[in-house]
């Protein structure tokens, strides 16, 4: 796993309609809130299980914090702790890795064993 990747969980339909895009706006939530949410690999866990338990279809889609530049910020939310927030619209095309999310019998989402935590 590598310390500079972050990353946005995506319905698998929602990415292969902007997976080719050079810019997103990001999703109604990330609208709504003015950034686009990400999370850490340490963070995908309880983000899966705060807002997408249940949920089948996703993909966990990587890219690299340094090469959003400025327009990434890091900003307490749960818990206090630090999350990536990208004030721009997201690149798709600069993505480094796309993972399918499988749900377990109990509904929980299962991460991807390519994202260590």
């Amino acid at each position: 796993m590598r310390d500079d990747l972050i990353y946005k969980i995506l319905d698998a339909a929602t990415w292969r309609d902007i997976s080719d895009a050079d810019a997103w706006p990001g999703s109604e939530v990330d609208l709504r809130d003015g950034f686009v949410h990400f999370s850490t690999a340490a963070q995908l866990p309880g983000t899966l299980r705060l807002h997408y338990a249940g949920r089948a279809g996703l993909v966990i889609v990587a890219f690299s914090a340094p090469a959003l530049g400025a327009a990434l910020n890091w900003e307490p939310s749960r818990g206090g702790d630090l999350f990536p927030h990208l004030y721009a619209p997201l690149p798709p095309r600069s993505a480094v890795g796309v993972w399918p999310v499988d749900v377990a019998a109990d509904g929980a989402c299962v991460l991807p064993a390519e994202i260590g935590t």
